[in-house]
C-alpha cells in the first residue's frame, strides 16, 4: 500500500514551524509509514495467529505495544 504522497505533504505543512518540503520528503516519509505499519500489523497478526483468531483486534495491537520496547513510544497513546 503505498500512502498518498500530496496528502503526506499537506500534513507536513499544516504545522507551522514547517516550511517548503522538498519533492522527495513525503516520499520517503510514505515508504517509513509503509515500513512501520507493516511490522507493528505483522506482529499482531502473530498475536492473533496465537490466538487462533481471524482478526487482528485493538487489544491484539495493545498487546504488542506493550510487550516490546521497539513501541514503547506508542504506550502513551
Amino acid at each position: 500500500t503505498k500512502f498518498p504522497t500530496a496528502r503526506i505533504k499537506r500534513i507536513m505543512q499544516a504545522d507551522e514551524e514547517v516550511g517548503k518540503v522538498a519533492q522527495q520528503t513525503p516520499i520517503a516519509v510514505g515508504k517509513a509509514l509503509e515500513m512501520f505499519m507493516i511490522q507493528l500489523v505483522g506482529k499482531s497478526a502473530d498475536v492473533a495467529r496465537e490466538k487462533s483468531s481471524k482478526r487482528v483486534s485493538a487489544a491484539m495491537l495493545k498487546q504488542v505495544v506493550e510487550s516490546d520496547d521497539q513501541w514503547d513510544f506508542l504506550r502513551e497513546i
